[in-house]
């Protein structure tokens, strides 16, 4: 690549879009995989290939990915998914486990998830076509309470839950309040609701085991004003465009199928 095309990756004149953002939005990948992307190799802008994610492009740049042509940006979407255990929330795995992608419906886009749940976990995970859409509500600023619904081993001492609004270090990881509740003792295990804003890997197992507690059960009801509700268990269903628009303070949105969508079935009118 010559100084020139060096120099306009870094610092372009015309406006635009951070490549990277754009590449998000398409719905292609994350802007942190775009960003990955870029250090392979893979993308292109008007026939140079990118070395630095800090580029703006326009309406007019001829992006490809792998050489393939940049998709058109669609309308965001979003969808609720009802995540069995078992399954890992990766488009990839170095394991060759089964993932949720897999899993999915095969008449749906190509999606991301919103947040993860690990391998064992279940209950809702949000999917959308928008990974711009993907980073605003995974953002902690966002702060949209996550509840879950957790089945955990042993006697439970209700003051360490409470003690958990306070916030609580880990090993060396600061974890902010937590909102914990005993809901019930089944034999010698306990359920509680657990509410938390962060959402940090495995925050919730890590924390309940500093306690003392082994998980067996974990399940997410919800991710801000979004349920799990009745959505029978490896299924998906589209949130109304209208909905989705209210809930993001925004005008008006797509128009989605509300039919919930079972695992395998194709449905022909789309």
């Amino acid at each position: 690549m010559t100084d020139e095309a060096a120099e306009s990756q870094t610092a372009p004149e015309k406006p635009g879009e951070r490549i990277a953002k754009v590449m998000a939005r398409a719905g292609l990948c994350s802007r942190r995989d775009a960003e990955r992307w870029i250090a392979e190799g893979r993308v292109k802008v008007d026939g140079v290939i990118l070395t630095s994610p800090a580029v703006v492009v326009t309406a007019a740049s001829d992006i490809r990915v792998d050489g393939a042509k940049l998709p058109r940006a669609e309308a965001a979407r979003l969808w609720r998914y009802h995540k069995p255990a078992g399954l890992v929330t990766t488009h990839r795995d170095e394991m060759d486990r089964p993932t949720i992608f897999g899993a999915l419906p095969p008449e749906l886009p190509r999606v991301i998830s919103i947040g993860r749940l690990d391998l064992n976990s279940e209950g809702l995970i949000l999917l959308t076509n928008d990974g711009e859409l993907a980073r605003r509500l995974e953002l902690p600023t966002t702060g949209w309470l996550r509840r879950y619904k957790v089945r955990v081993h042993g006697l439970v001492d209700l003051n360490a839950l409470a003690a958990l609004k306070n916030g609580i270090t880990v090993e060396g990881v600061a974890y902010g309040p937590i909102d914990a509740k005993f809901e019930k003792k089944q034999g010698s295990n306990a359920w509680l609701e657990i509410g938390l804003r962060e959402g940090r890997n495995r925050e919730i197992r890590r924390v309940l085991e500093h306690l003392g507690y082994s998980v067996t059960r974990l399940i997410r009801l919800s991710y801000g004003p979004f349920q799990l509700g009745n959505l029978e268990r490896g299924a998906v269903e589209e949130v109304p465009g209208k909905v989705l628009a209210d809930q993001l303070g925004s005008g008006d949105g797509p128009k989605p199928k509300r039919r919930p969508i079972a695992p395998g079935h194709a449905d022909h009118r789309r």
